[in-house]
């Protein structure tokens, strides 16, 4: 039996030990792709009993892009003072909500840059207007650099930006900016963004207020499998510390490849001597089906179909994944890359998981079940 055989077969065990940095590598290289979804699938029906697999109906708001850390990878972002620089006023971002609303949308995801124009009040004042406003819809918002470059504004230490923000009406904190929480990675792609402990730390302070978190990975940016590997073993041992403090800790896991269609990180990272620059779907698939085998007390794997497709996303749910994510309604980071798909319809989800022999539930942010929905049922909103 070879290595990666021995390793599969442990995993599939009733009680499998936690995979090793060195056992996932392995596993990651050298088992076929197809054993390797298989045990990821089995793993799923383990951690998450059920045939369902979620989606959610919310819509992500880029309420600026306006940002100083200038990442290498991005091309949404515009620097201070650039002719394409916005920031929504609190009417128009309110004006997106309502049309959410309609949809029996759930959740708002908003993020941006880190804006130095926008003072702490800013912030506070537009939460506590759109809790006011909208109290149906959960508000999550920003990403731990956001958060960081908001405290360094106001002088507030990072505890106490997300202390007031939950006051003011913040339901959670989404897991943007990870990217890859390995320094020597990290620091070629955003060398302004700080480094993976900073991440870890403010997102276990959120954690620790009872904020609800996800966790994210990009990956594709030359970076070894190992590296790969090393992000999960930093988000796993979060949830560890987490989970053992009493807190609730991440919901979920995302990861996609870097899309390099339409930002400059390519020749970039072509010049600086990275090879093996994104992914496609066959290791996408790979790298969902570890996640899922390594992340043994994060329950829900989510699939990206706005960078890989709703095709790729479907043979994910086979690979470990169980929930499709989000309709988003509109997607300005993502689609600044290259993707041209930024909406999916509830009919769209609903039957991508419906065909893959599924049944689909409507979910909020944390993951509670909404509305199981039946074969027949139309839902047509959108």
């Amino acid at each position: 039996m070879t290595e990666w055989q021995t390793i599969l077969e442990m995993q599939l065990a009733d009680d499998p030990p936690p995979l090793t940095v060195e056992d996932a590598e392995k596993i990651y290289l050298q088992a076929p792709l197809s054993e390797l979804m298989y045990a990821a699938s089995e793993r799923r029906k383990s951690q998450v009993p059920g045939n369902i697999v979620t989606f959610m109906i919310d819509r992500n708001i880029n309420y600026t892009n306006i940002c100083t850390i200038n990442c290498n990878f991005c091309s949404f972002y515009r620097s201070p003072g650039h002719d394409e620089g916005y920031t929504q006023t609190f009417d128009q971002i309110s004006a997106r909500i309502d049309e959410l609303e309609e949809l029996g949308g759930s959740r708002i995801l908003m993020q941006g840059g880190v804006n130095p124009s926008l003072n702490f009040e800013w912030y506070t004042e537009l939460l506590s207007e759109l809790s006011r406003r909208h109290p149906s819809i959960a508000l999550d918002c920003f990403s731990p650099i956001e958060i960081e470059g908001i405290a360094e504004i106001s002088g507030l230490s990072t505890f106490e930006v997300l202390s007031r923000f939950r006051e003011s009406g913040m339901h959670g904190l989404p897991g943007g900016g990870a990217e890859m929480l390995v320094d020597s990675v990290r620091s070629g792609i955003s060398p302004k963004k700080g480094s993976s402990e900073n991440w870890i730390r403010v997102m276990g302070e959120a954690q620790s207020l009872g904020l609800t978190t996800s966790a994210t990975n990009v990956f594709g940016f030359g970076e070894s499998i190992k590296d790969r590997v090393e992000h999960m073993k930093k988000i796993r041992s979060l949830q560890e510390n987490s989970l053992s403090n009493g807190y609730l800790g991440f919901t979920s896991f995302i990861s996609w490849p870097v899309m390099l269609e339409n930002n400059a990180f390519g020749k970039i990272g072509t010049r600086r001597g990275a090879t093996n620059l994104g992914a496609g779907s066959v290791e996408y698939l790979r790298h969902v089906s570890v996640s899922r085998l390594f992340m043994s007390n994060i329950d829900h794997i989510q699939a990206s179909w706005p960078t890989m497709g709703l095709n790729v996303a479907q043979i994910a749910l086979t690979a470990g994944a169980d929930d499709i994510g989000s309709t988003m309604m509109e997607e300005n980071v993502v689609s600044a890359s290259g993707t041209t798909k930024t909406m999916a319809t509830i009919s769209e989800l609903k039957e991508s998981i419906l065909s893959c022999g599924f049944t689909p539930a409507r979910r909020d942010s944390d993951y509670n079940i909404l509305e199981i929905l039946k074969e027949d049922q139309a839902q047509l909103k959108i």
